[in-house]
């Protein structure tokens, strides 16, 4: 093995200053493990934050992304977790392992990899022993690096957080990473699926993951078809992505007494809802900040169980950052993933 690796690394906001360095491979201290980084998946959170469109405080220089699955190659003194050789994938909120994250109400937790802790865009990483889980065995590493943000971000809101039941309905819009994971989750819990997507395409390619139906969002107001299928009852889980004016749609949408997971701004971040139909459907409307890593456990022991397979639109050469970063800039369906 060489003593050097290459990482991307960034000295200011801006894709201009994202570079290829290379630098000494770091060795793990007592209770760390170092990890021969081999896939990591792209949120495009991680967009907006090297761009600086999702400002955040950055230990300078930065090395962007949170998804990551590799393996272990070595391990600091005391480290009992993990052994060389074993498979892992990264934890989104590396403080959070269960039941409600540290914050309070003035300071809201969001300690995250690639935004409050360094990331993972490098060929070596070295972190504490409790940061990562193990990989799903079903699952090469490409697919579950995508696991630590869109799958756990869907898992969370409906399962952990949501309680899916058979029979139950789901909507999901459009059809990116979470969304993709949603679909499958859903229905492997045995509910029926609503997809929305501005394009005919990506709604047929839904259907064959799934999907028993699909709605054109850009032709006509998509909420009349959602109360023409489901008999005007609506649906009981909205995975919103979009945020912004489109809540109120959600709302329109989501049956009473049922639940919608806020997870994206897309189309803004600001929210105004009409007191009425809040008051009177009585919906249960939640915020999903990804999750943590018990029930990223949860997932990976589903994943395994229910032979889920992330969908990934393309992969990259890990040098190929620009080129993936123009690609979800474009828009992917599923999952962007650069390998080492």
């Amino acid at each position: 093995m060489t003593d050097t690796m290459q990482r991307w690394t960034m000295s200011a906001i801006g894709r201009e200053h994202l570079h290829l360095t290379e630098t000494i491979i770091p060795q793990p201290g007592p209770h760390q493990v170092r990890v021969k980084v081999n896939a990591v998946a792209l949120n495009y959170r991680d967009k907006m934050i090297i761009e600086g469109t999702l400002p955040q405080d950055l230990p300078l220089p930065f090395t962007p992304a949170s998804d990551m699955a590799g393996v272990v190659d070595a391990i600091g003194a005391g480290s009992t977790r993990f052994r060389p050789g074993d498979r892992v994938i990264s934890t989104f909120s590396p403080d959070w392992i269960d039941g409600i994250p540290k914050g309070d109400a003035r300071h809201p937790p969001y300690r995250a990899l690639g935004g409050f802790y360094q990331g993972m865009l490098a060929e070596y990483i070295v972190v504490d022993e409790t940061w990562l889980s193990a990989a799903p065995a079903t699952l090469d590493d490409a697919q579950a690096s995508t696991l630590t943000c869109a799958g756990l971000t869907a898992w969370f809101a409906l399962m952990e957080r949501g309680h899916l039941r058979a029979g139950e309905s789901v909507l999901v819009q459009g059809t990116g990473g979470v969304a993709l994971f949603a679909l499958q989750i859903a229905k492997a819990q045995g509910a029926q699926v609503f997809v929305t997507s501005s394009s005919e395409e990506k709604l047929q390619r839904a259907k064959v993951l799934g999907a028993d139906h699909g709605i054109h969002r850009l032709q006509g107001d998509w909420v009349e078809p959602v109360y023409q299928l489901t008999q005007d009852r609506g649906i009981d889980h909205i995975i919103e992505t979009a945020g912004g004016p489109n809540l109120v749609n959600s709302l329109r949408a989501v049956a009473i007494h049922g639940r919608i997971s806020v997870i994206g701004m897309l189309e803004g971040a600001e929210i105004v809802l009409p007191a009425g139909p809040l008051l009177l459907k009585s919906p249960q409307i939640q915020g999903i900040a990804v999750g943590h890593r018990r029930a990223l456990e949860d997932l990976v022991r589903a994943v395994d169980a229910n032979g889920i397979k992330p969908v990934i639109d393309r992969r990259y050469r890990f040098d190929q950052l620009p080129e993936a970063l123009d690609h979800l800039d474009r828009g992917a369906f599923g999952k962007i993933v650069l390998t080492t």
